[in-house]
């Protein structure tokens, strides 16, 4: 797998080079055919048997921070990237822009604060980054306004079969593509990573438009809410229980067919897998099912708990299921006959 190099990469939405260059450079060695467009989306092609346009796709992008001021004193304001909840940010390590300057999001110490503050989230106004500077030049010289920020946060594996990450939301999902594409499937599709998905699917639109396709894979990460006091209807996703086959979200109605042929290949190959109980997010499949003359959709998740944070946490048989489930999904969407 390549999930520990790709989720140790700094990617924020709109500067995603660190993992696009990984990328390319894993395409290069495979000599698989690819291309990157316009707008930094990378386009691979697994050329094999073809029934129809298959688009497997996963967005490169992670959610983050940008250098939005500097004050007087050198400490770093800044915006959010993508939907990030303030509480998990306040005392975090981070690294600021290409140099990666490392930092720490710091606030106002508890025992300052207002009986008020303390019963509020920490907004992201009264937060800062510190890199140790005590001047607005001195931190002018290592970060300027407009870098980005990603969270400082390594891979590590614990527990039983799980590992912690950053961005497993949706660096799975790049490196089920990279498994799929070094795999050589004698079948055809298109691997497409996506940028620009946490701040609006934007990538995903302009490479379905590219593509045209007939069908769309998403392959993503997907909130797990499998804690302590969470009613057991707003358990969206378990860790540990499978692959995840969503049913409708935020931007995407998925095809209920597609869907159920995709549970009947899990349950004809013993694969685990589960139904996404919350409609709440999105993903690609909301530009890629209705660009140009439309496709059909599907997503296929991992379960993340804390996602959208600096520590991730994911089951490696989850993950083993949705490559499983995605290979034959391919394989048996590229037979003679139609099958979705």
């Amino acid at each position: 797998m390549f999930l520990k190099e790709l989720t140790e990469l700094s990617g924020v939405s709109g500067c995603e080079y660190e993992v696009r260059n990984y990328i390319k450079d894993k395409l290069a060695l495979m000599r698989c055919d690819y291309y990157v467009d316009k707008l930094g989306n990378i386009i691979a092609h697994n050329k094999g048997r073809k029934q129809k346009t298959i688009m497997v796709a996963a967005h490169m992008d992670e959610v983050g921070l940008i250098v939005s001021n500097i004050d007087s004193d050198g400490f770093i304001k800044f915006q959010a990237v993508g939907g990030i909840d303030p509480k998990v940010l306040n005392s975090k390590a981070v690294f600021v822009g290409d140099k990666k300057i490392p930092g720490i999001i710091g606030s106002k110490a508890i025992h300052l604060m207002t009986s008020d503050e303390k019963e509020k989230a920490m907004p992201l106004d009264k937060m800062y980054i510190d890199i140790g500077t005590s001047s607005k030049a001195e931190t002018e010289k290592l970060v300027s306004i407009g870098d980005y920020v990603s969270f400082n946060s390594k891979y590590v594996e614990f527990g039983n079969n799980l590992i912690k990450a950053k961005a497993l939301d949706d660096r799975t999902g790049c490196s089920f593509i990279l498994e799929l594409l070094s795999m050589k499937l004698d079948a055809d599709f298109y691997g497409v990573f996506t940028v620009m998905e946490e701040v609006g699917l934007r990538g995903a639109e302009t490479a379905a438009y590219r593509l045209e396709p007939d069908l769309g894979i998403v392959l993503e990460g997907t909130v797990c809410a499998d804690m302590p006091e969470v009613d057991e209807e707003d358990k969206s996703t378990l860790i540990g229980k499978g692959a995840v086959l969503s049913l409708m979200d935020n931007t995407t109605v998925y095809d209920i067919d597609l869907v159920r042929s995709i549970a009947k290949i899990a349950d004809d190959n013993n694969i685990m897998y589960q139904y996404r109980k919350s409609s709440a997010g999105g993903n690609d499949a909301g530009a890629i099912h209705k660009t140009k003359s439309g496709a059909k959709t599907a997503a296929i998740s991992v379960p993340c708990r804390y996602i959208h944070s600096p520590v991730c946490v994911a089951s490696k048989n989850d993950i083993q299921s949705v490559l499983e489930l995605t290979k034959l999904v391919i394989l048996e969407n590229q037979k003679g006959e139609d099958h979705v």
